[in-house]
């Protein structure tokens, strides 16, 4: 057994645990090169509506809640790593199937709404996957990491997810780069989905190499297993006096959802709605379609959205460097108030029909303001503040109702701006003020402390 931590080790875990977060980013951002395409071949060949669109756009958030409602139950059943190794073969299934719908049943050119339902479906499993490792991975690094840097390795999560999108965004603008639109539309968009297979196999097999967490090991009565885990990650007095706390927090805990009250549940669960209520993805599902309502070209409008996705990695980037020296709360209203002023902006722009360059920069300063704060922040939160006893069950309703608002967001997108695009970026200027009440009036700094820690906090608030 090693007698001193083992920096390198904790970091090689983490890398491998947030590939879960590149193929959530990679599965949510693939529609954006290619939901024109779908529009064109399923939606407008049914003559179908923008609700339709939206719905067929937004259906991977459907499989989202699923996979977040469930994770919970295989975190505690499966184990953290099994649970991830699941999501990576529902990625790629739905890589597989979404690039090729017609797989057995139907034929290629002719659409139809047993086609459509088909579609959806496989953008359902994958968003299964999804739900999964947005809520699993989190708690997995959460679990392994030391307190001291348990932020930024979270953090690196919310990096890899972004990292995805921006990967994503260039395999699509690769894809669609020199090609004619009749091309896309026929061809480039399966492109597109099929690309997701190859870091899914990746996620998959590194998976093997990694260890369990060892908290889930010491709840499951393997604790010399969980001791050998932390005292290579922590050293062995660290690890040591880590195990003794664990054991010391499942023996105290009651096992009942609202043992330490309803307020930790219901930050958990704030915290995901305003993270989506805020229309960060909308930005994100339906940028090249912003960017063309501007008035930019088709390769024009994929170019604008590799320079977001640019962007959103640099900010992720500043939140990793940040959160665990400047803390939470500070960077989440700072968060708040840049995403306020961007959202309001684009707002009065649209309703004076002003576009170009300055609804651009303020896209980029709403867009910098999430990925510096709520984007990483709030799933640092979520990882972290739920005890022991009930991380599981907990994390998997607040990841759940982020999906829930996530798919009310993103599926209502079209039919808002049909009515009023003024009034529907207003909408999210509003929510990302309240998002800084909300942080400023309930969430409690965590900076520093560990997860048993954390636990004693809700016990007194009880």
């Amino acid at each position: 057994m090693s007698k001193k931590k083992n920096s390198s080790y904790i970091y090689v875990i983490t890398i491998v645990a947030t590939l879960g977060g590149l193929l959530f980013g990679y599965d949510t951002a693939v529609i954006s090169g290619a939901e024109k395409s779908i529009q064109e071949y399923l939606i407008n060949g049914l003559d179908l509506g923008s609700l339709a669109h939206g719905a067929t756009v937004s259906s991977a958030l459907l499989g989202c809640i699923i996979g977040g409602a469930i994770s919970g139950l295989f975190a505690l059943k499966f184990g953290r790593r099994n649970s991830l190794i699941m999501a990576a073969g529902l990625f790629f299934l739905s890589a597989l199937g979404s690039g090729n719908p017609e797989f057995l049943f139907f034929t290629k050119g002719e659409p139809s709404m047993n086609l459509l339902y088909m579609f959806n479906f496989y953008r359902i499993v994958g968003g299964i996957g999804v739900g999964l490792a947005s809520a699993i991975c989190p708690m997995y690094i959460s679990e392994i990491a030391p307190e001291k840097i348990r932020g930024r390795l979270i953090s690196f999560n919310q990096f890899a997810i972004i990292f995805g999108m921006l990967i994503v965004y260039f395999v699509n603008w690769g894809i669609a780069e020199g090609r004619s639109i009749e091309w896309i539309n026929e061809v480039g968009w399966r492109y597109m989905f099929f690309s997701e297979a190859i870091p899914a196999v990746i996620f998959g097999s590194l998976l093997f190499f990694v260890p369990e967490s060892p908290r889930y090991l010491a709840m499951n009565n393997k604790t010399d297993r969980a001791l050998d885990i932390l005292t290579k990650i922590n050293g062995t007095a660290k690890a040591q006096e880590i195990i003794a706390a664990i054991q010391i927090s499942i023996t105290r805990s009651s096992a009942k959802l609202l043992s330490y009250g309803k307020t930790v549940l219901i930050i958990g669960i704030l915290l995901s709605v305003f993270q989506q209520f805020v229309g960060i993805n909308v930005a994100l599902y339906y940028a090249p379609r912003i960017f063309e309502s501007m008035g930019a070209a088709k390769d024009a409008s994929m170019m604008q959205t590799v320079v977001m996705g640019l962007v959103n990695v640099v900010f992720t980037v500043i939140a990793i460097l940040t959160v665990d020296k400047w803390g939470r709360k500070p960077l989440l209203i700072i968060g708040s108030a840049g995403m306020a002023i961007g959202m309001i902006s684009i707002s009065m722009l649209s309703f004076f029909n002003v576009i170009g360059t300055a609804t651009l920069v303020f896209i980029i300063i709403y867009t910098a303001s999430f990925m510096m704060s709520w984007g990483p922040i709030c799933w640092v939160l979520i990882g972290e503040i739920f005890p022991n006893k009930i991380r599981g069950r907990a994390i998997a309703i607040a990841v759940a109702a982020q999906w829930i608002s996530n798919y009310l967001i993103s599926s209502s997108y079209p039919a808002m701006m049909d009515f009023s695009g003024g009034l529907t970026y207003l909408f999210y200027g509003v929510m990302s003020i309240l998002s800084a009440i909300f942080v400023w009036k309930m969430i409690p700094e965590t900076k520093g402390k560990t997860l048993e820690e954390m636990e004693g906090l809700w016990k007194k608030s009880v």
